[in-house]
């Protein structure tokens, strides 16, 4: 295979849409700098939780280009039918030592920012390469925009469940509440670690692994994300329907012990014949000798109503007890809904649960598509705009208005963060008072300010 070809992931000259490619010629004459910002525009959410540049820079930024990237991007970006200058990768090569001649600021990561706020600012650092900051919007923009959402998103359901949770029972478990499920869902395993990452931010399950690994690499974490034993419908349906609770028993055997979890999914026939008879009749002794505490997963049919019929029949077998907010907690078992989750069903089967007279203790939900996949950059609104240009030594402003579209008017002038005594974020332009919450993260090949998991996860506490 072409070298080239089995590297192409990591050459950064070849992450430009193909347009990109034909750009350095169509600024004006003396233009030395671009200035670019990042932002999400809108959406559903008031705040947007941002991550994602610290794992962009280190994969993309921290390894210098090579002559074989130079000529192999040549080679595709001239059959592709667009021009390539490579004089101009041949200077950063010979002037720059391969490293991209920009600097790339950024707000803490983990940090819950309002939307219509800069996050992120690029610029060359070179005036013979002015034409950088526009081809890293591509890979840049993707960068933020998935990461971001998929965090928000998490935050939002964190905020919901810890709501209830405040209500009705212990706040304690709330970072065990919310189940990353969405590994097989996503397009791609990038995609699953990415984005699982950007759920670990908020939450400490998971079944999904790239996730925790991409947290590892790109930002120094532990094993950040944990999971339990579970059983999936294969493992219930392989014994037959006759022998539906030997398949529980067998659980039981192999993970039950005092102080464990373990998740069983019970639908594969009849859910509430599995939680009456044989949950709550056969292997009801079973499971209270022992210690551990079953974890009966309903997986179809209307959330709110199987999770809450499933508690009370679970209820009527195992018995419960009234908690100090004055709501009901089940004995040696509980439930976790993984099937039609998102951040509106959520609500919707605490709030059933609260009516019923039941703690959101009794309830874990587990996410897939909603979580990581059923997200786009429109979601947020998330766009990478120029907004000021450096020409013949001058700094001019640049601005988009479309009269068809008042809400993509982007910014103008060279942009910060800033953040008053009232904690409120506004974006100013750039001057020699304002203190600015934007770190330098990427200049010239160095990588700055970098940020650990632990870090990123104690920005997003609420």
């Amino acid at each position: 295979m072409n070298t080239g070809l089995a590297n192409f992931e990591n050459n950064v000259i070849l992450t430009g849409d193909s347009y990109k490619y034909s750009m350095p010629v169509q600024y004006p004459p003396g233009t030395e700098s671009v200035f670019s910002y990042i932002e999400a525009r809108a959406g559903i959410w008031h705040d947007a939780v941002y991550n994602g540049l610290q794992a962009f820079i280190r994969k993309y930024l921290s390894r210098p280009i090579t002559k074989d990237d130079i000529d192999f991007a040549e080679m595709i970006i001239k059959a592709h039918g667009e021009p390539f200058y490579r004089e101009q990768w041949e200077y950063i090569l010979e002037k720059h030592n391969g490293y991209l001649p920009l600097i790339i600021k950024g707000a803490d990561e983990g940090t819950p920012i309002p939307i219509k706020q800069v996050l992120v600012t690029i610029e060359n650092t070179d005036p013979k390469c002015f034409w950088l900051t526009t081809l890293l919007e591509t890979a840049l923009l993707r960068a933020i925009w998935y990461p971001t959402t998929v965090a928000t998103n998490s935050f939002e359901c964190k905020k919901i469940i810890q709501r209830f949770l405040k209500k009705t029972g212990d706040e304690n478990g709330l970072l065990f509440k919310l189940h990353d499920f969405g590994a097989r869902g996503v397009s791609s395993l990038e995609s699953a670690a990415i984005g699982g990452t950007a759920h670990l931010i908020n939450f400490m399950g998971t079944d999904n692994i790239s996730g925790i690994l991409h947290a590892m690499k790109y930002y120094d974490a532990e094993v950040c994300g944990f999971s339990i034993p579970a059983m999936e419908h294969s493992t219930v349906t392989s014994w037959g329907r006759d022998k539906e609770v030997e398949a529980y028993r067998n659980m039981l055997k192999q993970f039950a012990k005092p102080g464990a979890l373990l998740a069983a999914v019970s639908d594969s026939y009849n859910i509430y014949e599995a939680c009456g008879k044989l949950w709550g009749e056969e292997l009801r002794q079973e499971v209270i000798d022992s210690g551990a505490i079953v974890v009966v997963r309903p997986d179809s049919g209307k959330p709110a109503e199987v999770v809450l019929k499933c508690i009370q029949i679970l209820d009527s077998k195992f018995g419960s007890t009234v908690n100090e907010k004055g709501y009901k907690v089940l004995n040696y078992v509980r439930v976790i809904q993984g099937d039609g989750i998102n951040s509106f069903t959520i609500e919707q089967i605490l709030e059933t649960l609260e009516k019923a007279g039941y703690s959101a203790d009794n309830v874990a939900f587990g996410m897939g598509g909603a979580l990581l996949q059923q997200v786009n950059r429109d979601t947020m609104g998330f766009a990478m705009k120029c907004s000021a240009i450096k020409i013949n030594g001058e700094w001019f402003d640049v601005q988009k208005d479309p009269i068809t579209d008042s809400g993509k008017k982007s910014k103008a002038g060279r942009l910060v963060l800033i953040r008053n005594l009232r904690g409120e974020y506004h974006t100013v332009r750039e001057n020699s008072f304002n203190d600015s919450i934007l770190k330098t993260r990427y200049e010239n090949g160095d990588i700055l300010n970098m940020i650990t998991f632990n870090e990123v996860r104690k920005n997003a506490s609420i």
